[in-house]
């Protein structure tokens, strides 16, 4: 009886022990693959050399993106700039020497952001100057591997808008050799959560809203 038992238990181990490599096989998978397609979400190239636009918001994070939302309100290509994500402390005129632009050129035609300290604090506080400006249109400047994520919590906050994606580049990032660089393979790995965790608060919440309607309705 013993023996039986022992059999029984080892019989019940495996099938467990194969049940949970199933399931773990399966979330590797679909996590691979969700990467890769993310992956290809990430801008090789700017489809649009020349936007046009009411204004422009930067998102800080490099210096790189503050360099090109100047130059896209220099070479007129919207009337306003935004930059969200600003340090206190910060000026306009500081930013400008910094960035070795004449503040005589923008410096009426810039305003800045201190409250973001998220992606989705961005998106939150771009959308408050832009209601308060009745834009209906922007360029999003960010770095490339930011854009999925930039722009989705962006289109969940403001639908209406447009939006024109305006990537930069940053250096020594290249996603589509991304096993072979451990940098660029740690940043999209860290942005693809990011980009997940942001897709799934963000389902969670429409189905709360559409549960809530539901009973609102009956």
């Amino acid at each position: 009886m013993t023996n039986q038992n022992e059999i029984s238990r080892f019989v019940n181990s495996k099938k467990y022990l194969s049940l949970a490599l199933i399931i773990l096989s399966i979330t590797f998978s679909v996590t691979f693959l969700g990467l890769l397609r993310f992956i290809d979400l990430i801008p090789e190239r700017i489809e649009n050399e020349n936007p046009n636009s009411d204004a422009i918001i930067v998102l800080t994070g490099g210096s790189n993106r503050l360099k090109e939302g100047l130059q896209l309100l220099t070479a007129k290509n919207a009337k306003k700039l935004f930059i969200s994500g600003v340090y206190r402390g910060n000026d306009v005129r500081r930013l400008l020497k910094v960035q070795k632009f004449n503040p005589r050129e923008v410096v009426c035609c810039i305003n800045l952001g201190y409250t973001a300290t998220s992606t989705a604090g961005n998106a939150l506080e771009s959308a408050v100057w832009i209601k308060k400006n009745n834009f209906k249109s922007i360029i999003l400047v960010t770095a490339n591997y930011h854009m999925p994520r930039s722009l989705m919590l962006f289109k969940q906050i403001m639908p209406t808008i447009k939006l024109i994606a305006h990537p930069v580049f940053p250096a020594r990032f290249e996603p589509k050799k991304w096993w072979a660089r451990p940098r660029t393979a740690s940043l999209i790995i860290s942005e693809y959560i990011k980009y997940s965790i942001a897709l799934t608060e963000w389902w969670f919440k429409r189905l709360w809203l559409n549960i809530n309607n539901s009973l609102v309705t009956k």
